[in-house]
């Protein structure tokens, strides 16, 4: 028998190497624990529904997709198995993976892959376009999916693995069934991070925890292609629109990761020893001033030049970046500079000299007639809070009187969505940027489609330009995509679909004791770890 003496100093003993042990296990927990700080608030979780690049970014977590495009920019099998193409070219059977299931337990079948890319189709660019070639598509058991096109489109597989948004995410069927012009309600997918719903705050937090039942594939991860490894059990998603909070945050080490660094803060976070920064994306970001099309006074071109302008890329440029100027440069063009088919073709409208007194003089010519402008700004997002700043102000020295709509990024993705006039509910412009990998080619760039209904927020309407996009990818040589995408940046600009503001990168900034995060257009968590 143990007396009671010993049993208190056996007691006190236990509590000790407890006591010792606890800081051991706190630092294994947070070593398993990631804190990364978003660019905007995840205010939904549908990555067909919208283009909002932070949802897309959440997606890449909790969804996977059929192909993947690699740091090189080509398409990579990724839930596919392989595939077969017909002599044509016309008919293509893709096998799945073995051993694929979503969160849910359920296994990832032939269904759920038909069902997600109808539903994808309806949203993307070049998902329309293989929609409109389609004769059949269908599964013919769980791991083979067929689809038939009346005519070859060489561009499927940058499709199904695109990195821009809409990505062709594969979701269960009872999920693609929902109409893509509405919200899924679940986030259930295949990818390698479970959403946790029940910690979603849409302003504050998103949680994302490790799925034991996701099987990478056995190459190393390249973008979004290869096996997505995961070295933590859960990765949190703090969302904070002051910057100096963040900034303090990441010193003190109460976070790891900043996905978008104020200009105004890398200095401090430069000097610091235990903070890494670097250029998140060296292709950049391609500001937008977005129009809406259906109502005045856009509705007119003249309109619409009359803003070009008087836009002085240099103003927005330095309002995001401050004076940093590694991080911007002047771009008179939709596309992306230093790519292949980068042209300024009919640029000379934002390159040329500001004209005000021209510019007024348009405006008056559309017709113009005292009526509110409501311009929807994101205050929470630096770079949207930034260039609407500007916007007001050139707006007002334009002659025109403002509705300025101070609001969240969330609240300006639900309204641009909006057809109603402006003072029903909808509205005349927004703040957006086009990340550089998107704006290399018109193949998946969303913004640039002039397809009425059918086209990105705002709904231009342009038939010429559209001809001009299906010359592109009818060119057969290099040479001629070069001379189809002048064309089309020629006319672009003469319609001012809308406003390039300018090209801008931005840091990001870890702890030292993160390692293997790398340059791409988007976060990538894979590969990442921490001492």
């Amino acid at each position: 028998m143990i007396g009671r003496r010993a049993t208190a100093g056996l007691a006190a003993a236990a509590l000790a190497v407890t006591a010792l042990a606890a800081p051991a296990v706190r630092a294994q927990t947070a070593a398993r624990t990631l804190r990364f700080v978003p660019h905007a608030a995840l205010g939904n979780l549908d990555p067909i529904w919208g283009t909002q690049y932070v949802v897309r970014n959440a997606a890449m977590l909790v969804w996977d997709t059929l192909y993947g495009i690699d740091s090189r920019l080509e398409p990579k099998p990724q839930m596919a198995e392989g595939h077969e193409i017909s002599e044509d070219r016309r008919a293509w059977t893709i096998r799945l993976r073995p051993g694929l299931k979503f969160h849910d337990g359920e296994p990832v079948r032939g269904s759920d892959v038909v069902a997600s890319l109808e539903r994808w189709m309806v949203r993307d660019p070049m998902g329309q376009a293989i929609r409109a070639l389609r004769e059949e598509f269908a599964a013919p058991d769980d791991r083979t999916v067929r689809l038939r096109l009346a005519a070859p489109y060489p561009r499927l597989l940058q499709a199904l693995g695109s990195i821009g948004a809409p990505c062709a995410f594969i979701m269960p069927e009872r999920l693609a069934r929902t109409d893509p012009f509405v919200q899924i309600e679940e986030a259930i997918g295949s990818g390698p991070m479970r959403f946790v719903r029940d910690e979603w705050d849409p302003g504050k937090r998103a949680v994302f925890e490790r799925f034991d039942g996701y099987e990478p594939r056995a190459e190393p991860a390249d973008w979004i292609s290869g096996g997505k490894r995961i070295a933590f059990d859960r990765i949190e998603w703090l969302v904070q629109a002051d910057p100096e909070a963040i900034a303090t945050a990441l010193q003190a080490g109460e976070v790891d990761w900043w996905e978008q660094v104020s200009p105004d803060h890398a200095p401090v976070l430069r000097r610091n020893r235990q903070i890494v920064l670097d250029i998140a994306d060296p292709l950049g970001n391609i500001g937008s001033l977005r129009f809406n099309h259906l109502h005045p006074p856009f509705d007119d071109v003249r309109a619409r030049r009359a803003v070009a302008l008087v836009v002085d890329q240099a103003d927005y440029m330095r309002a995001v970046v401050g004076d940093d100027d590694v991080l911007w440069r002047r771009v008179p063009s939709f596309f992306t500079p230093d790519t292949p088919l980068y042209s300024d073709a009919g640029g000379e409208v934002l390159s040329g000299p500001r004209d005000l007194d021209r510019a007024r003089q348009l405006l008056a010519e559309s017709g113009y007639d005292g009526r509110p402008v409501t311009l929807l700004v994101a205050e929470d997002v630096g770079p949207l809070k930034a260039m609407g700043q500007v916007t007001h102000r050139i707006l007002r020295e334009l002659g025109c009187v403002v509705d300025f709509v101070s609001t969240d990024w969330g609240a300006v993705a639900r309204r641009r969505a909006v057809k109603a006039p402006p003072a029903e509910g909808g509205w005349n412009l927004f703040h957006t940027w086009h990340a550089g990998v998107d704006c290399a080619s018109p193949a998946g760039y969303t913004a640039l489609r002039t397809n009425g209904d059918g086209a990105w927020f705002g709904w231009p309407n342009d038939p010429g330009i559209e001809r001009l996009r299906e010359a592109w990818f009818a060119a057969a040589t290099p040479a001629e995509e070069r001379a189809a995408v002048a064309e089309l940046n020629r006319a672009s600009m003469a319609f001012m679909t809308w406003v390039p503001t300018g090209l801008f990168m931005a840091y990001q900034a870890w702890r030292r004791g993160v390692s293997g995060i790398t340059k791409a257009p988007l976060p990538l968590f894979w590969g990442v770890a921490k001492a």
